[in-house]
């Protein structure tokens, strides 16, 4: 029996042998935090006894949840990490101004790549698997350990392979794809399994959209989200990566656990309801919605073709006078490319306001908190209770063409309904 491309990367991380269920000890190629997950994971790391990093190289740390800095406490835990990255030599620390939102800003510089396997103290760490890397959030401990060691444990997690055929529809993209998936499995529909996507329409997508797809794994329960390299993510890669990389994939003959297929191509754009990502309609099922305030950005949908998606709406219209519009272009980098490609400009003078890169309000941390009875939409991940903060707020989740089109009417609409105006 052949292997998937998760069993094969863990195969070449351990002298072990690998088969799913089994729990092994791996070698890690990266471990990141932020500037939530960091102090505790160096509080434990101190309280282990460990002085040293096993590899300054093979960490990250970037402050992008509760900054830039919005109270004392988050300045204080923003202080400790970096002082933490000066006293260890830590390379990849990236303040703000110089760095972004974690799964935006990490493999636009080129430290995830093929073949790896990468830890991150976030439950969206899966992001990466987009390039053909197993990637998965552990807790503040376990990093800790990762930190001094240079290795963890891990359950090798049986596959679900994902086959998605046809021709996507205008205004329908990587966001649509993954909001239907976990509406059609569940948000326990993948429980600690690694959800491998493939099929055509997984092929004919942009990098920024895979991203987007392996981003959400998480929402489904998976313990990882996972794509084949191919030519577009060589070419991604080009100029970009930090060091070298090896590819794998799954052979002809690997064992899955499920496989799902499904024909998208009359696939409507999709919006997850209040208060699950599973609770999913496609936009024109959705009775006309109210809403309060728009969110354009996060890990999931922060990169410069979601912006591009939302100036091609935005162009030469205005936010509907009841609607608050925030756009958060997801690290400096994507910032000044929308910058130049005359996307900010385009937001600004419909009536959005551009933050500084940040997850901010994503968590309801700050930049975009709701109050009691408010309505949003968003392009983050999770609209659990409470999410974004009252806990009688709602929040319905969908891609940035959906986002963009309902800023305008100041309803939940179909992208092609204030095109044609």
């Amino acid at each position: 029996m052949g292997k998937t491309i998760v069993e094969k990367i863990f195969q070449a991380h351990t002298s072990e042998k690998v088969k799913p269920d089994k729990i092994v000890e791996a070698r890690v190629d990266l471990a990141f935090a932020n500037d939530i997950t960091a102090p505790l994971a160096i509080e434990d790391f101190k309280k282990m006894g460990a002085k040293r990093l096993f590899d300054p190289e093979k960490v990250a740390l970037i402050p992008d949840h509760f900054t830039p800095n919005k109270d004392i406490k988050s300045a204080e835990q923003a202080k400790l990490m970096k002082e933490f990255a000066r006293e260890q030599g830590v390379k990849h620390y990236f303040e703000v101004g110089r760095g972004g939102i974690e799964h935006v800003l990490l493999h636009e510089e080129g430290l995830t790549l093929p073949g790896d396997i990468i830890i991150g103290a976030d439950s969206h760490s899966c992001t990466y698997g987009a390039l053909g890397c197993f990637s998965t959030g552990v807790g503040s401990t376990d990093l800790a350990a990762a930190w001094a060691l240079g290795k963890l444990w891990f359950k090798i997690p049986r596959t679900i392979k994902l086959i998605y055929n046809g021709k996507l529809k205008k205004w329908v993209g990587g966001k649509d794809i993954i909001l239907f998936t976990i509406g059609q499995i569940g948000v326990d529909g993948a429980r600690y399994r690694a959800m491998e996507f493939s099929g055509e329409i997984i092929r004919d997508l942009p990098m920024d959209d895979r991203f987007t797809i392996c981003n959400m794994a998480i929402e489904a329960g998976g313990k990882c989200g996972i794509i084949e390299p191919d030519d577009k993510t060589v070419e991604y890669l080009e100029g970009r990566a930090k060091r070298k990389y090896k590819i794998f994939k799954s052979d002809p003959d690997a064992e899955y656990e499920k496989v799902y297929e499904w024909n998208l191509s009359d696939l409507e754009p999709q919006v997850a309801l209040p208060h699950s990502p599973a609770n999913v309609k496609s936009v024109g099922e959705i009775s006309r919605v109210k809403i309060d305030q728009v969110v354009i950005g996060s890990c999931t949908n922060g990169r410069l073709r979601d912006l591009a998606i939302a100036a091609e709406i935005l162009k030469d219209k205005k936010v509907h006078p009841d609607v608050r519009l925030i756009i958060i272009p997801g690290t400096q980098k994507v910032y000044m490319e929308a910058l130049k490609s005359g996307y900010i400009e385009i937001f600004i003078e419909s009536g959005a306001v551009v933050s500084t890169p940040t997850c901010g309000p994503c968590l309801g941390g700050h930049m975009g908190v709701l109050a009691k009875g408010e309505v949003c939409v968003s392009t983050t991940n999770r609209n659990f209770i409470g999410r974004m903060g009252h806990k009688e707020s709602k929040v319905y989740l969908a891609s940035p063409a959906v986002a963009a089109a309902s800023a305008i009417a100041g309803e939940i609409v179909h992208p092609e309904e204030v095109m044609k105006s």
